[in-house]
């Protein structure tokens, strides 16, 4: 409903501050103070309408309440206007690469599905997430039921003595009297400057955006399941490659020892070759030690007990297709990721809650009606003559509040402005995300092939070493120089195998995980 009167028009002083206001305010009361007691005194009609007006008066008056320089400031920000057209000119692009919502079974491993399954269902950290998105809508619910009409209800029987100085004339007053009441009472605030519809679709805003945190929680606990899995993979790796060292190294120290005992090889080479064993079996057991921890990790993030991590087996997940970009970013991508679909409704929330705040400066008006039986006798409560019906209207008008209202609808328009630095922060963090793992899967792809050839080389020359201690023609130094390179080679293939999974989730991650909004939710528009 439009108001009659507003800031921008209220008594033509729209723009003058509050200096003004206080004048037309001192203006006004004079009248007031004149009408008031000769519309008292008059019996008159003509003098008695003027109450009224006065009323009318002081009803305009509590509408002038200044609004004057208080605004946000804040502005939504188009993500065309980022930059990342350049940084993302050499992606392979495709519509149809948004993750799926399951995105973690392309993968390749059972196991893993079963325990992102698993915590999907049962995980304490997203149960909290719904719990907040029912409590948020809950709190709609309770703002939304200031819309409609409260009905209550009351009876009660109070027995007093009445003074007889009172209101009340002997012979009831100075008697002690059982007052009987039942009454229903109507109240229903009129909101006719929609603050109430305000402070609801304000709540409905909170509550959708808690709705959305859902599915940032369950891509932030899928994602960690996923990188804890591959963490646990890479320490499977790392330890293959340590396994495979003791076993080269034994033998390498089994043919040091037949040397020495043939006097080709000092002593020396022999507890050189020795002392490389102890070093090896360490290194076993600190990998072992990372792959028990890793699992009590997961079965953490499960919300099971340490038992549960007993039964992760090894996993086998494979590296995903070649990363492929949708055609779409950066414009799309405000609404594949959840996080910034619930920071959207929270600015919409806040707008919402600014115009609440505005509707305060205004009278707020409240019907009232009820409808009862009161009697001191019992036994006539129930008659026609004790009932006491009533009806009228209440009105509140904010006039002098110590800059209560100002202060409100300040802090309002602050709330608004953080939310949409936030959200305008978000959308660099985002677009900075994407790119990030991009630039990290192109840097894993190019290590790759440089280590595969690596790899290679120094395994040939290890081996050629081994073949030449092996044969007389070289000594154990050559074999430890040739060593040292390998075994660099082989843990980095450990890591970058791992890594090369780790990108692709943090991209997937990045792009959303798979999230669509519902049409409702989409709908959102930030201008």
């Amino acid at each position: 409903m439009t108001p009659f009167f507003s800031t921008n028009s209220c008594l033509g002083i729209y723009g003058l501050g509050k200096h003004y206001t206080i004048r037309w305010f001192v203006v006004a009361a004079r009248l007031v103070a004149r009408l008031v007691p000769r519309a008292a005194r008059s019996s008159s009609p003509r003098p008695r309408a003027l109450a009224p007006i006065a009323a009318m008066t002081m009803a305009a008056l509590a509408g002038c309440a200044s609004t004057n320089g208080l605004a946000p400031s804040a502005t939504v920000r188009d993500p065309n206007s980022l930059a990342s057209k350049q940084s993302l000119a050499n992606a392979a692009v495709t519509p149809a690469a948004w993750p799926k919502a399951d995105w973690w079974r392309s993968l390749g491993d059972p196991q893993l599905d079963a325990l992102i399954d698993e915590a999907l269902g049962s995980a304490p950290t997203l149960k909290v997430a719904v719990a907040r998105a029912g409590k948020a809508l809950a709190l709609a619910d309770v703002s939304g039921a200031a819309l409609l009409p409260r009905v209550e209800g009351s009876a009660s029987s109070v027995r007093q003595r009445y003074s007889e100085n009172g209101l009340l004339p002997p012979p009831l007053g100075g008697s002690t009297q059982t007052l009987n009441r039942l009454q229903a009472t109507l109240t229903w605030d009129l909101d006719l400057w929609g603050r109430n519809r305000s402070a609801y679709e304000a709540a409905i805003g909170t509550a959708h955006a808690a709705d959305i945190d859902t599915h940032a929680a369950r891509l932030a606990l899928s994602t960690a399941i996923a990188q804890a899995y591959v963490q646990l993979q890479r320490a499977y790796l790392q330890l293959d490659v340590a396994k495979t060292t003791l076993a080269e190294r034994e033998r390498i120290y089994a043919l040091t020892r037949d040397r020495n005992a043939a006097g080709i090889d000092s002593k020396l080479e022999l507890k050189q070759a020795e002392s490389a064993l102890p070093a090896t079996r360490e290194r076993i057991l600190q990998l072992s030690e990372l792959i028990a921890l890793t699992r009590n990790q997961l079965a953490a993030l499960l919300g099971a007990g340490p038992d549960r991590a007993l039964a992760i087996t090894r996993p086998t997940a494979r590296t995903l297709e070649p990363i492929a970009l949708p055609s779409a970013l950066p414009a799309e991508l405000l609404g594949r990721r959840p996080d910034l679909m619930a920071q959207r409704w929270r600015i919409e929330a806040a707008r919402k809650d600014i115009d609440a705040a505005k509707a305060e400066f205004y009278p707020n008006v409240n019907l009232i009606a009820f409808i009862g039986l009161q009697s001191l006798n019992a036994g006539s409560l129930f008659s026609a003559a004790s009932r006491a019906p009533g009806i009228g209207p209440a009105v509140t008008l904010p006039i002098f509040d110590g800059g209560r209202l100002r202060g409100n609808l300040a802090a309002t328009d602050a709330d608004h402005d953080v939310a949409v630095e936030q959200y305008n922060q978000a959308i660099a963090d985002a677009l900075r995300d994407v790119v990030d793992q991009l630039t990290s899967r192109r840097s894993v792809d190019e290590q790759r092939r440089e280590q595969r050839l690596a790899l290679s080389t120094a395994r040939e020359a290890y081996d050629l070493a081994v073949l030449r201690y092996r044969e007389g023609l070289g000594n154990y130094l050559q074999v430890l120089s040739a060593e040292q390179p390998l075994l660099v080679q082989e843990s980095l293939d450990a890591d970058l195998r791992a890594r090369e999974l780790a990108v692709s989730i943090d991209l997937i991650r990045a792009l959303g995980g798979g999230y669509e909004p519902s049409p409702a939710l989409a709908n959102v528009v930030l201008n």
